[in-house]
């Protein structure tokens, strides 16, 4: 499993040639700057994620590069999804702004059941965070349960076939041009049922 921390990220962005691109953000800070703002003590937050309190106090202080489960943990305990951990928290809106991102300059994050594309990364506070997702979970049985985080969710099948699974409906299968919009609150997984990784393009409400 590849590392997700936020250096590896930022030497991912620069092999690629892109440098105008906002650096993200640091790990250990957004996750102490999530809990404050909830008001919970390490102990809590803690409990919310299902992780030891020496294990979160390890990651607020930089100590140690957290596996996927445990981002997966950490985001479902702060009500987010796990892109959103390595994006700023949003702040006044800014007017006439926009950016271009060529094919391949994005960073990425490798997991074990998905691989995901950061897009528009040199926009630093957005209103939606979009990404492009190779799909490489090919059961159910792949996943630590459900993944769900506050706000709405778009999902637009670029190549492949996926099979949808929400926690309300029954399974759904999709293919290329086919879309969902769902509460992203809803417990919701997305695995490859074609012979190859599908790619999807994810845009995730960020109120």
């Amino acid at each position: 499993m590849s590392d997700t921390s936020p250096r590896n990220l930022i030497e991912i962005a620069r092999a690629s040639g892109e440098t105008d691109i906002a650096q993200p953000v640091d790990l250990s800070s957004r996750v102490r700057e999530l809990r404050k703002a909830k008001g919970w003590t390490l102990e809590q937050a803690a409990q919310k994620a299902g992780l030891a309190r020496s294990t979160l106090s390890k990651i607020e202080n930089d100590q140690m590069s957290p596996t996927y489960d445990a981002l997966k943990k950490l985001a479902v305990g702060l009500g987010i999804s796990v892109p959103q951990l390595f994006t700023p928290t949003r702040t006044a809106q800014v007017n006439g702004r926009m950016a271009v991102a060529r094919a391949g300059e994005s960073p990425v994050q490798i997991t074990t059941t998905y691989e995901h594309e950061l897009l528009a990364p040199a926009i630093s506070r957005k209103d939606m965070l979009p990404y492009r997702a190779r799909i490489r979970a090919r059961s159910m049985d792949e996943f630590d349960g459900w993944v769900r985080h506050e706000g709405e969710e778009f999902l637009y099948v670029l190549t492949g076939r996926i099979r949808l699974y929400s926690e309300f409906y029954e399974p759904v299968e999709m293919s290329r041009g086919d879309s969902a919009y769902y509460d992203a609150a809803m417990g919701h997984n997305v695995i490859s049922v074609s012979a190859e990784d599908a790619t999807i393009l994810w845009v995730t409400s960020l109120n």
